[in-house]
């Protein structure tokens, strides 16, 4: 894997170029918190709640959801309405607004892992094309892809809903080779999921980099990553070398 001069580099974008779970779970708790100081509840039940029902859901997450026309204000106060429910609250403006404290407190949130941009921008100067594919939707990530100042990152990006799939579907990555203009066997995808970004990835004949921050293991059944890792930094590491020049071994350069 280190030093492989693959044709595209394809990567993940929550908990892979930025630590998505801190973000969201910091906001979860600021709004929790807000409303238990207000309402004379359990801020820790509701936190529980709220972040088990939206893990839920982006877990579950499927195709045929891609048609339903979801619409990311409405659904985030959904989440927290049937989370203010777990815990006695019925009240749909308050569900709304904390919808809303939600989403502002993890914009504030946002940043990127140390090294993504750069490690970016060598891959292009060396040639290489790069991919952006999420299963988040364009109606949330564009605006997030913008905070973390990756708009120009990357040669394309691939959203679930734009291309009517999501992770694992091998047709994905299949996908965004094609739009990348590389053969699948000559990219590689890094990830943090390894039954939606490495197991796909790999069935699609994609090289695979997991970014193992979960501590969870692959079944015995399924293809192991090429290269686990627990850091962005290994990631550079990996990836890093293969855009250096060649340089030329000492017998050679005696020859010269």
């Amino acid at each position: 894997m280190t030093g492989r001069a693959f044709q595209a580099v394809l990567f993940d974008l929550d908990d892979t170029l930025h630590d998505d779970t801190a973000t969201y779970r910091m906001a979860s708790r600021r709004v929790a918190e807000d409303i238990a100081r207000k309402r004379d509840i359990s801020a820790a039940d509701l936190y529980d709640e709220y972040n088990r029902i939206a893990e839920g859901f982006w877990s579950d997450l499927r195709v045929e959801h891609l048609g339903e026309g979801l619409n990311f204000k409405n659904l985030r106060a959904k989440l927290w309405g049937q989370a203010l429910a777990t815990v006695g609250i019925d009240d749909e403006t308050l569900a709304q607004h904390a919808a809303t404290e939600y989403n502002r407190f993890r914009a504030d949130g946002l940043q990127l892992f140390p090294g993504v941009l750069p490690l970016l921008a060598g891959l292009r100067a060396a040639g290489r094309r790069t991919g952006l594919i999420t299963n988040g939707f364009a109606e949330t990530h564009r605006e997030k892809i913008a905070l973390l100042r990756l708009e120009s990152a990357f040669d394309d990006v691939i959203m679930a809903d734009e291309v009517g799939m999501v992770k694992p579907d091998p047709r994905i990555f299949v996908h965004a080779c094609e739009r990348l203009g590389a053969e699948p066997q000559q990219s590689v995808m890094v990830g943090d999921r390894y039954d939606r970004d490495i197991a796909g990835a790999a069935e699609a004949g994609l090289a695979t980099i997991w970014l193992k921050v979960r501590g969870e293991s692959f079944p015995a059944d399924r293809p192991a990553p090429d290269a686990i890792v627990s850091t962005f930094e290994e990631v550079c590491a990996l990836l890093g070398p293969s855009l250096e020049p060649s340089k030329p071994s000492p017998a050679s350069a005696s020859r010269s």
